[in-house]
């Protein structure tokens, strides 16, 4: 079976935590003040922010997420990455050094520098909260996902489970655990991916030609929730997969049986002269339940390294309108949506000044560019393994390493869930430092000493991370890199104009800000709540009905929403009689 857990993974698993844990108590006790917790002091080394960067980055989205998007659709997953990475151009030319001179906690800082606003704070720790609740969904769904093969424990208490963890990391010393767990989360991901794509190139691609690789496969479910898999009763836990595992080559180019070792571009080269058996997942109502029946279908290599196949992106190779657009909507969120993101944003002020942001930056590139590379390699080489389950996109990386062992499955997994536990606590500590800096001292103007603010924020982060964990199990099966989607689209709506135009456009005013980052936020929010995407993969309709539900003509809301964020910035600011900035 797939989902089968190890002596092995759990040994390595309890490793990895105990010393993440570890390294929060020993910070810990040199964590007193409120500068310590919530930004370590800005005592970070440039280097070690700069790997720390790419922890805070990877998350469950681009190891687990983008993978299992290759794996499943091809280039069509390799597009997030292209994305993501386009991003750090606007963070390192843009962002980076005005934000370290602006700010001292949080994105707000910056923002309401030169205005002291109350609508400005408020507004920003609003979008603050929201934009880290809504990050927090997918990370959540990739740690119940890992814990189901690592433990053998269904995805509600693998979810719970990170969500305690967490918060201890959090609670115990905030800021400066969180950047050494990134730092040494980075590393080793980086590390051992490109390991795993070393050994994928050398294994190279082998056809499968046996009968049964090409049999359909079903999942029976009926109304009181047993499960017949395959013709046969499900005799396993209650969200575990007992498909049959899939994805394999089933020609390769001149009659050639096994390629042996390749180069990264002899890979790429032979798989698109290759047919591939890829799964159409259907799903209908029976009389004896639901039932969900995957089709195996041969693809060409050659489509699978071109965009369009995926539900996502399936009209790029039509003559869709509403497709492209929704394809240029999301890609203008995750270009835009980086130098938006409240726990990317507040690393800036972990280092001791401006200098030392650029550097950082720099460094975080150079680490995000590189695994956004392997993970085409790691997609790709998941596709062709013959270990992917079909139930979850997001397993598609830690069984691939399972391919090659059990002991580079439970280091893989046991890195990918140290990836959610330290992204996790850097959206906690940005949302638990949202309520304290923001909403409370500077919105409400709560009187707190400093040890007060350490003891509020600590609070905070148990109720966020209460919030993590039921949303994590509400979402459950959606892909994380889609989820993550959605938050760079809130994030860029709602933070982006604001920042942008604070620093490049002198008329900009307190109320122009403070309109801009509630209509970017409300407006991208009510988009994707009223898209088919949410009507079918949350809601839970049929496609059709999703498509005819829908109030908005395309899923992705960045296209309109971020437009109308530097609008309704401009037509404030020109309304309101608030004197330019100064230069």
């Amino acid at each position: 079976m797939i989902h089968t857990p190890s002596t092995m993974s759990v040994v390595v698993f309890a490793i990895f935590v105990a010393f993440t844990l570890g390294l929060s108590f020993y910070f810990a006790a040199k964590t007193k003040s409120a500068a310590g917790y919530f930004a370590a002091g800005g005592q970070i080394h440039w280097f070690v922010n700069g790997v720390a960067f790419a922890g805070d980055y990877l998350s469950a989205a681009s190891f687990l997420g983008i993978c299992g998007l290759v794996a499943f659709y091809g280039y069509d997953g390799f597009l997030y990455s292209i994305g993501y990475l386009a991003g750090w151009v606007v963070a390192l030319f843009v962002v980076a050094e005005p934000l370290k001179r602006l700010g001292k906690y949080t994105f707000a800082d910056a923002l309401n520098s030169k205005f002291q606003s109350r609508g400005i704070t408020l507004s920003a720790g609003i979008s603050t909260l929201v934009v880290s609740v809504f990050y927090l969904i997918p990370q959540m769904v990739g740690a119940g996902s890992l814990i189901k093969p690592l433990l053998g424990y269904s995805h509600e208490v693998g979810v719970v489970m990170v969500g305690v963890v967490v918060v201890l990391i959090v609670a115990t010393a905030g800021m400066v655990s969180t950047t050494y767990v990134q730092f040494i989360k980075g590393s080793l991901l980086v590390l051992f991916s490109a390991i795993l794509t070393g050994m994928i190139l050398s294994r190279g691609l082998t056809v499968d030609d046996r009968p049964e690789s090409m049999q359909p496969q079903t999942i029976l479910t009926k109304p009181d929730g047993t499960k017949i898999v395959n013709g046969k009763p499900h005799g396993h836990k209650e969200g575990e997969a007992d498909l049959r595992p899939v994805g394999h080559i089933s020609r390769l180019p001149d009659g050639l049986k096994a390629t042996g070792p390749l180069s990264p571009a002899g890979y790429l080269a032979v798989l698109q002269r290759s047919d591939v058996v890829t799964w159409k997942k259907e799903t209908k109502k029976t009389d004896e339940g639901e039932l969900v029946t995957y089709t195996p279908q041969i693809t060409p290599g050659e489509k699978l390294l071109r965009p369009g196949n995926s539900p996502t992106f399936k009209g790029l190779q039509s003559n869709s309108l509403m497709a492209r657009l929704d394809f240029i909507s999301l890609m203008l969120a995750l270009f835009g949506g980086t130098a938006s993101l409240p726990h990317i944003l507040i690393r800036y002020y972990t280092v001791k000044d401006q200098a030392a942001a650029r550097l950082s930056t720099v460094v975080g590139i150079g680490t995000i560019g590189f695994f956004y590379v392997l993970t085409l390699f790691l997609g790709l080489g998941a596709m062709t393994s013959g270990t992917l389950d079909l139930t979850d996109t997001n397993m598609s990386a830690p069984l691939l390493a399972k391919s090659f062992g059990e002991l580079l499955f439970a280091i893989i997994s046991a890195i990918a869930f140290t990836t959610v536990l330290g992204t996790v606590s850097g959206l906690i500590v940005a949302a638990s430092g949202a309520v304290v800096h923001d909403l409370m001292t500077s919105v409400l103007r709560i009187q707190m000493a400093d040890h007060s603010k350490v003891r509020v924020g600590k609070i905070a982060a148990v109720i966020v991370g209460i919030i993590a964990i039921l949303l994590g199990i509400l979402f459950k099966g959606m892909n994380a890199t889609f989820l993550v989607g959605w938050a760079f689209s809130v994030a860029a709506s709602a933070n982006l104009p604001s920042l942008l135009m604070l620093l490049f456009w002198k008329r900009t005013t307190k109320q122009g800000i403070t309109a801009a980052i509630f209509v970017g936020m409300i407006s991208s929010l009510s988009w994707i709540l009223l898209s088919a995407d949410s009507f079918e993969k949350v809601y839970k309709y049929t496609a059709a009905q999703a498509a005819e539900l829908s109030w908005v003509p395309f899923s992705q809301p960045g296209l309109v929403t971020i437009p109308l964020g530097f609008l309704t910035l401009v037509v404030v600011s020109l309304m309101t009689k608030q004197q330019p900035l100064e230069s």
